[in-house]
């Protein structure tokens, strides 16, 4: 856990005066894009990934500096309570995070877990957003955190923990009358097994391609239909995982069946 605090307007506007007059000494290290938020948005650069630049910071005026009264005592007893209840964090001077909206305490969250790909969640406070929005003067926190790491988070510290397939069921046809039966039967499965995933491609496309859909996914069962089937109320059961035979199933009776499965 990462924190900082970024104050007021007003302690943000003497920061940036601040800070601007420091790095207007060094703008031969930045590149056209740095130069840019320079004047629009100096207080981006302190999260740059320019070696150089970030070695020159370090030496730059620090936010933590400029705070109001208010926001210091804030971040002071923010920093008090988690001291007090053991979880562990870092003061980072650096951090800012990218909305204009944030005021006082801004976090993230950060690994070394995934190499350059570090922040698995980051966000702040923004008290005065409700009411620029037209609202009431409300308090607010409030923050993003990226699903695809923090999954690869899970995977890389605790490779004990079993990963479930996304999807339980593949249903794959082609063929005239095909497609209404599909959606009709996805509808069904869900409807009647809401604790089972159930996908098609809505495109359609040959069996050889939609297999190769169903065997990506991680499904367990693929439910085929092809014009026959369709004709007869009937629904083709194949495993796509271990060795069992396919079978044939009425549509009537193939709920049962898939609830046998799982």
């Amino acid at each position: 856990l990462q924190l900082n605090s970024i104050g007021s307007l007003e302690a943000r506007a003497n920061y940036r005066s601040a800070l601007v007059a420091f790095l207007e000494n060094h703008q031969d290290l930045m590149s056209e894009e740095e130069k840019e938020r320079l004047v629009k948005n100096p207080l981006r650069i302190l999260d740059t990934k320019n070696q150089a630049l970030q070695d020159v910071l370090d030496g730059a005026p620090k936010l933590l500096d400029y705070l109001d009264d208010e926001s210091r005592e804030h971040f002071a007893q923010l920093c008090g309570l988690l001291d007090a209840v053991g979880i562990q964090y870092e003061i980072n001077p650096k951090l800012v995070r990218g909305l204009d909206y944030y005021n006082k305490t801004v976090f993230e969250w950060v690994t070394s877990a995934l190499g350059a790909q570090g922040t698995v969640c980051g966000g702040g406070r923004y008290d005065g957003l409700v009411e620029q929005l037209g609202g009431h003067a409300t308090s607010g926190v409030g923050f993003a955190m990226g699903l695809e790491r923090l999954v690869l988070l899970v995977q890389e510290v605790n490779k004990s923990i079993p990963v479930k397939s996304a999807v339980d069921i593949y249903v794959v046809y082609q063929g005239e009358g095909t497609t209404l039966a599909a959606f009709q039967l996805a509808e069904k499965l869900r409807s009647e097994l809401p604790h089972l995933s159930t996908m098609l491609h809505c495109s359609g496309g040959n069996f050889k391609k939609q297999f190769k859909r169903a065997d990506k996914s991680g499904a367990t069962l693929a439910l085929v239909l092809g014009e026959s089937e369709v004709q007869n109320n009937q629904v083709v059961v194949k495993h796509l995982l271990g060795a069992a035979e396919q079978q044939t199933i009425d549509v009537d009776n193939l709920i049962e069946h898939v609830k046998a499965q799982f």
